[in-house]
């Protein structure tokens, strides 16, 4: 009903009893947070061409903005409902890209000693439309799982080049299921 320009709402509706004990609020806060873990929403220009996306701009071979060195950067592509887990830099920080055309599941967990965010975990869609980077720095386990249902491709750019000498490799590993197989289930709702 409108009144003077203003909606005013009628009674609220009441539920059945078996509805109204597990009814809930959908969440729409803020996510948790984990220290050094950021979101680089970057500007994707459309036209009925196609798009473009600016991914980084390095200055002496250093993200601009970042203050971080690029040492190496990776392409990779997974099968769809792969899953690639968990992963652990103790030096290395990783800047993450998935194209918006690709949907992947990133799943980031603090699991450094002196972390005011220790233990915090992370549940991100990357792709789906967007245009964004991720940085992870070194002591966040990372892992992901392809949502789609063709191959999904990441480029990420690492300030450490990669050795695969044991004595040098910072690689580190989790088992895949660590906190669960059913941390990689699409929540639903």
């Amino acid at each position: 009903m409108r009144q003077n320009g203003i909606i005013k709402r009628g009674a609220i509706m009441k539920l059945n009893k078996d509805i109204e004990n597990v009814y809930s609020l959908q969440d729409y806060g803020k996510k948790e947070s984990i220290a050094g873990v950021s979101l680089i929403e970057l500007k994707r220009f459309v036209d009925d061409g196609g798009s473009f996306s600016e991914l980084l701009r390095l200055d002496a071979g250093a993200a601009e903005g970042l203050n971080l060195p690029i040492r190496q950067i990776n392409y990779t592509e997974m099968h769809p409902a792969t899953v690639k887990a968990f992963h652990v830099h103790r030096q290395q920080t990783d800047i993450w890209y998935v194209p918006p055309s690709d949907r992947l599941l990133l799943i980031l967990v603090d699991v450094r000693a002196d972390s005011p965010t220790q233990g915090n975990m992370l549940r991100l869609v990357l792709g789906d439309g967007t245009s964004r980077l991720v940085v992870i720095p070194s002591g966040i386990a990372h892992g992901c799982k392809n949502l789609s249902q063709r191959d999904v491709r990441v480029i990420y750019f690492m300030d450490q080049n990669f050795d695969p000498d044991p004595q040098g490799c910072d690689e580190g590993r989790l088992p895949w299921d660590h906190w669960g197989k059913d941390i990689w289930d699409v929540t639903p709702g």
